[in-house]
């Protein structure tokens, strides 16, 4: 693997290792407060054009990397649906 292969991998397995740590505060938070969905989308936007490209041009390892790391934000975004249910049914009147 060439120099820039790995820094790209390095900066991926960084990215990728926060991840983790937000789906768990997303799911124990069960709130959407602080969360932005445009921020998700763009970062699954990003991870998505990244495997394009690595899976039409450059096809190496590091494609795993963006694979990995656009299904821990798939799991954010369903968490976040999630939690906007839940937002909206504490906001509802009680019947």
């Amino acid at each position: 693997m060439a120099l820039p292969e790995i820094l790209e991998a390095g900066m991926l397995f960084c990215f990728g290792f926060a991840w983790p740590f937000n789906i768990y505060k997303s799911y124990k938070a069960r709130t959407n407060m602080g969360k932005s969905l445009l921020f998700l989308v763009v970062i699954w936007t990003g991870y998505l054009l990244g495997i394009v490209n690595k899976a039409l041009f450059h096809p190496d390892i590091v494609l795993w990397l963006y694979v990995i790391n656009i299904l821990m934000v798939s799991t954010d975004l369903a968490l976040y649906y999630r939690n906007r249910a839940i937002d909206l049914h504490q906001k509802s009147p009680s019947t």
